[in-house]
């Protein structure tokens, strides 16, 4: 499996140059960096196909600047160092213009150093625990007060007092516990238990043994990856229903509720940015072009969105500029705005983070989620809670 996806992903982009790239016709390159195996799979083939739908669109709009865009398709493979060597080669091989990837905040660490030490700039999609804000990089995911934060105020607002935190084993779960445990103390809730597995872990025999032992009024789900689907199956598998104990997971989208199974998961929660289920006419027609082009069967999520609303961000930016080096799009890019699926997003002049609505949904059978609660416009992002200094 993990060799057919490279091979899709490779031939797909090949097929792309080929056409595109007829005698005297301009092209820029860009990278799209996701893992397409391993454990992280699940979650980010989807987002690279997002990218790619962008990317086509635009090319079938006449391109950007009299040039067409040509997209390099790597697989970070879920491994951090398999990510900065592929970051590495998109920008000095590859001599891309802009790089959309990453999706675990461990992958996102690995680059870094990369795109700083050579001023280049990756669309990073996907919420996170904050604490960065770099200029090299464009957030089009949620910061820490963009989802986390607001959905543990809701719970304690719905009563819940008691929190069982469950997260894999990197930095994405651990920082964010920190700034979960930190408002919990101001805002009179209490982490009764804090556990972490490694990425890609399946048994959660002793996990579930203790949530019964424990029984904690809510879930605070961190996992990310295919370990949600055992998780999840093996709750419910221990009597464990969403009306007992619901669990508000902050890495689980359509996407990953198609895998988990919605029998496993309905009922329980997630925080998000964006959801299918939103009623715009962005989404609607969005959703009929995603699907059109993937499947009829095909989900759109948060990262998602994200992914593909980040490659017309960058458009924008570089039509503002006038150029498609890098230095000048990136100044460009301070206080751009676009209409996304979600509603408009809007690029933060001073953190490079995005201004998003943010939303809590409820999974349903259907595998969609209903919203239950959302602020009544984009907030301000704030890589750096407050609660923390």
């Amino acid at each position: 499996m993990k060799i057919h996806r490279i091979t899709v992903a490779a031939a797909f982009a090949a097929a792309l140059v080929f056409a595109g790239c007829g005698q005297g016709e301009k092209t820029v390159k860009v990278g799209i960096l996701h893992s397409l195996s391993g454990t992280m799979s699940i979650s980010e083939v989807a987002v690279r196909d997002a990218s790619l739908l962008a990317i086509e669109e635009i090319n079938a709009a006449g391109g950007l600047l009299g040039s067409r865009i040509v997209p390099v398709v790597e697989d970070g493979a879920s491994d951090w160092p398999t990510f900065a060597e592929k970051a590495e080669k998109l920008i000095r091989s590859d001599k891309v213009s802009v790089v959309f990837g990453c999706w675990t905040s461990a992958s996102r660490k690995a680059v870094l150093p990369v795109f700083e030490e050579l001023d280049h700039l990756l669309f990073y999609p996907v919420q996170y625990e904050g604490l960065e804000a770099s200029p090299n990089i464009i957030y089009t995911g949620a910061a820490p007060n963009q989802q986390i934060m607001p959905a543990v105020s809701w719970l304690l607002g719905e009563g819940k007092r008691r929190f069982f935190l469950l997260g894999s084993d990197y930095v994405f779960p651990r920082t964010a516990n920190q700034i979960i445990k930190a408002q919990l103390a101001a805002e009179g809730g209490q982490a009764i238990a804090e556990e972490y597995t490694p990425l890609g872990h399946a048994d959660y025999t002793t996990v579930v043994a203790r949530i019964l032992e424990l029984r904690p009024e809510t879930i605070l789900n961190t996992l990310n990856g295919d370990s949600n689907v055992a998780f999840f199956k093996q709750l419910k598998a221990a009597g464990i229903s969403a009306d007992q104990i619901p669990v508000m997971s902050f890495s689980v989208a359509e996407e990953e509720l198609a895998g988990i199974g919605t029998d496993n998961m309905a009922g329980h929660y997630a925080a998000w940015n964006y959801f299918m289920s939103m009623e715009t006419p962005e989404n609607a027609a969005w959703i009929q072009r995603f699907k059109a082009k993937y499947g009829a069967n095909r989900m759109t999520d948060d990262p998602i969105e994200a992914g593909y609303f980040g490659v017309y961000l960058w458009a924008e930016g570089v039509k503002k500029a006038g150029t498609f080096d890098t230095g000048k799009v990136r100044e460009a890019l301070k206080g751009v705005s676009w209409q996304a699926p979600e509603g408009l997003v809007t690029i933060e002049p001073s953190n490079n983070h995005t201004r998003k609505i943010v939303q809590i949904g409820r999974a349903l059978p259907s595998g969609q989620f209903e919203v239950v609660w959302r602020t009544s416009g984009p907030v301000v992002p704030e890589p750096f809670p407050a609660l923390l200094k």
